[in-house]
């Protein structure tokens, strides 16, 4: 995919990390051949972490993300660093930038061990090589504390750079096999009826991202997408003359979109298939069986990953907490929150549910589930919860044959069990 047509969240995300002044944005301006980044000698010019796209060669599309220096200090220091270090749930690689003239510091160190507990590619550049060149013993001591490749570059000169974009290139994770939207669901040639309500909430003109990323994994694939608003669903169905070999929708329309669906068709939803693209579907359907276990009081948290313009009913403002008290016809206390940041008091809720994860890589939002489990809060997201509401969940999971076992024993299965 080219950059133009790659969403951030399925790109490779790359975060540098350092202290201040030691030439992080320097270096992104180098390995990009670009003014990316501010650069000044000013200690804490990067006060908050900085997203760019960017096609860096040979890696194809990446997001490279700026970060405010380790050792920042005073009050708002410490909240830079704070948002430093949650840069690290939402990276596929870490760079770590020391300073040739100061060399590897503790809050390095400090680092350093957060990027190997959550798993992180690590490569340590040593900047500044033009201003004093590191000794082997500097080399041999970073690479024991750091654990990982060391590279000797100047960003000032651009000495070292082609080198460390061959190793940044190395350590591009593979992709889990078989990790697709819905291709791996159709061949080549099948019908796929694709529901696609109009969303106020999207710019005019165009369909919303999981629509269109689902269009473009189904044309790769070789099958013929048909895609319809649920208004015309029951026209579209009666002229195609052939059974499709599946229905996708907007979850929003589900029930208008189940009852117009004959039985014999699959049928799923665009949540659905992003829950097991980006995350962990067996997990969030155990999430949407925890609904049971609501009571009046219950603290549920609706997060998204990413924010945009709210309508009057909103999916998940409005209309998710509306559809819930009318299921359990309990009293719930509702939290919302949107953007990249993601609370750290889970445990005060008794459910989260959360958004598809469009926006966020797959890292990310795997790490979202992962802090759900480690708080014991059952976790689900938007489709999944409102197939199981509407009471098709089983109906949407039969048209993941690979998975469908597995989901419905999670079903069964209490949380945390």
């Amino acid at each position: 995919m080219s950059l133009n047509a790659t969403p951030r969240g399925e790109r490779t995300h790359i975060a540098l990390f350092g202290c201040r002044n030691a030439g992080k944005s320097s270096l992104i301006n180098a390995l990009t051949g670009q003014r990316v980044s501010i650069v000044s000698e000013v200690k804490g010019t990067t006060t908050d972490p900085v997203y760019k796209a960017m096609e860096l060669l040979p890696l194809g599309p990446i997001t490279i993300i700026d970060t405010p220096g380790l050792d920042d200090e005073g009050v708002l220091g410490s909240l830079r660093i704070e948002r430093t270090h949650e840069i690290i749930n939402k990276s596929d690689i870490a760079l770590l930038v020391v300073d040739a003239l100061t060399g590897f510091t503790p809050f390095d160190a400090r680092i350093t061990a957060q990027i190997k507990e959550r798993g992180l590619p690590l490569l340590t550049a040593v900047n500044k090589a033009d201003l004093r060149s590191p000794g082997a013993e500097m080399i041999k001591a970073i690479r024991e504390q750091s654990g990982g490749e060391v590279y000797v570059v100047s960003a000032e000169n651009g000495d070292g750079v082609e080198e460390l974009k061959l190793a940044l290139a190395e350590c591009v994770p593979e992709a889990p096999e078989n990790l697709r939207i819905a291709a791996d669901l159709v061949d080549q040639n099948d019908f796929v009826v694709l529901v696609t309500p109009i969303d106020s909430a999207a710019p005019k003109g165009r369909l919303i991202l999981p629509q269109q990323q689902t269009i473009r994994d189904l044309l790769e694939a070789g099958a013929i997408s048909i895609v319809t608003r649920e208004f015309e669903l029951r026209a579209a169905l009666e002229k195609l003359g052939t059974k499709p070999r599946l229905v996708i929708t907007d979850s929003q329309a589900f029930a208008k979109v189940a009852a117009e669906t004959p039985l014999d068709v699959p049928l799923t939803s665009f949540s659905i298939l992003f829950a097991r693209y980006k995350g962990n579907l067996k997990e969030l359907v155990r999430g949407a069986h925890s609904v049971a276990k609501l009571h009046d009081g219950s603290r549920v948290l609706i997060s998204e990953g990413c924010t945009h313009h709210r309508q009057a009913d909103d999916i998940g403002t409005v209309k998710i907490p509306r559809w819930l008290r009318q299921h359990t016809g309990r009293e719930l206390i509702f939290e919302h929150t949107s953007g990249m940041r993601y609370p750290d008091n889970l445990n005060e809720f008794e459910l989260i549910i959360h958004c598809g994860g469009c926006m966020l890589n797959r890292r990310e939002m795997l790490y979202r589930i992962e802090q759900a489990r480690s708080a014991g809060v059952p976790i689900v997201n938007y489709g999944v919860l409102i197939a199981h509401l509407q009471g098709i969940l089983p109906r949407c999971l039969a048209a993941i044959p690979w998975i469908h076992h597995d989901c419905t024993e999670a079903g069964s299965t209490t949380h945390g069990a």
